[in-house]
Formats: C-alpha cells, sequence, structure tokens
C-alpha cells in the first residue's frame, strides 16, 4: 500500500516546471520523508555461493561449466599419469558386466551404453570388446582398420535406435589435453538437441 506522503511526493514529481524554489525543495523533503524507512541490504562478506544466487542464469550455468571444465581436466590428467596401456580399464568391467550399465546396443564386437554424466538428452559410448592395444585414436595401427569401422558403424546404429538419425555428433577424446579420462578407445555418440559449432 502507498502511504500518502509517498503518493504525495509522487503528485509533486510531476508539477510544472513553473514551480517556486520553494516548493522545488518542499518536494524534495516530502520524497526524501517517504523513502526514510527505506534501508539497503546488510552487506556481508561475500563468497562464490553467495555471489552466484545474484548473478543471472546464464552466468550461473558459465561458473558451474568452469566448474566441471577444471574437474574433466583434472580427472583426464590424472589418467594420463595413471593409464596402465595393459591393465584392465573400466570399461573393461562394464564388457565382462562386473559393473551394470545401461546398454543400448551390442554385438559380438563392440558395447554402446549410456553415458553416466550424459551431456545431451541422448549421450551413449560406444567401446570395442577388444581393445588390441587401441587406448586412444592417436595409437591406431593399420590393423586396428576393423576396429574402428566398427565402432562407427555402431555409433550409426546407436543414433537408428534412439531416433536421433537425422541429427547426432560423433566425438572422440585423444589424450588429456582433449580430457581423455578412460584408455580404452571409446567414442561419445551425442544428439538429442541442437549441436553447436565450433564444438569444444
Amino acid at each position: 500500500m502507498i502511504s500518502a506522503t509517498m503518493a504525495a511526493a509522487a503528485a509533486t514529481a510531476t508539477a510544472p516546471a513553473s514551480a517556486s524554489p520553494f516548493s522545488l525543495l518542499r518536494n524534495y523533503g516530502a520524497t526524501a520523508r517517504a523513502f526514510a524507512n527505506v534501508r539497503a541490504p546488510l552487506r556481508r562478506s561475500c563468497n562464490f555461493n553467495s555471489v552466484k544466487f545474484l548473478l543471472p542464469l546464464h552466468s550461473r550455468r558459465f561458473l558451474s561449466r568452469i566448474n566441471v571444465t577444471n574437474d574433466e581436466e583434472a580427472a583426464a590428467k590424472g589418467a594420463a599419469v595413471n593409464a596402465n596401456i595393459e591393465g584392465p580399464t573400466i570399461y573393461d568391467k562394464i564388457i565382462a558386466k562386473e559393473i551394470p550399465s545401461s546398454i543400448v546396443y551390442e554385438d559380438d564386437k563392440v558395447l554402446a551404453f549410456r553415458d553416466i554424466n550424459p551431456q545431451a538428452p541422448v549421450h551413449v559410448l560406444v567401446i570395442p570388446k577388444l581393445r588390441d592395444g587401441l587406448t586412444m585414436l592417436g595409437k591406431a595401427e593399420a590393423r586396428h582398420g576393423e576396429i574402428l569401422g566398427d565402432l562407427l558403424y555402431a555409433a550409426k546404429i546407436v543414433a537408428e535406435k534412439e531416433g536421433i538419425l537425422d541429427g547426432f555428433r560423433v566425438v572422440i577424446n585423444n589424450g588429456p589435453s582433449a580430457c581423455q579420462s578412460v584408455y580404452h578407445i571409446h567414442l561419445h555418440v551425442l544428439g538429442g538437441r541442437q549441436m553447436k559449432w565450433p564444438p569444444g
């Protein structure tokens, strides 16, 4: 509810330009009294958690993306340091059904399952069941042509099964600078939303 003083201040604020200096001072006084009870919020020490709620939604998303990106980069660097080319990876355990996964497609050569941290409405990982030393695309040799072809063909089947055949993206991360975190070659099939360009 607007107080009478505030209403008077608002009415006199639109007074004609011919008003006398005295009436202008009186109007100023009425306005000052009307807003005298309005107090600024208390200032507190700020940290990221309190500041992020004051930012527009798109800025908060950008800040959270920075945190996620930093986590991914740290995980990729750690994985590169600890990568054991001959040792089993988490994907070997998924292939052996020691770790549960949401399987989208499987045949005798490849396994496709949903990513547990999806970056799109459809985000499926496609991995070869036999790695044959192919820990990353940068290690590919001529003998790996069949494995690579099987992965790409499986990506097409996944896109078809998921109803995104009219628009999807296939991503292969290679090494720590590309945020590869598992050293068992795999590709990401992403879709279900508009992809942006350039990526990354």
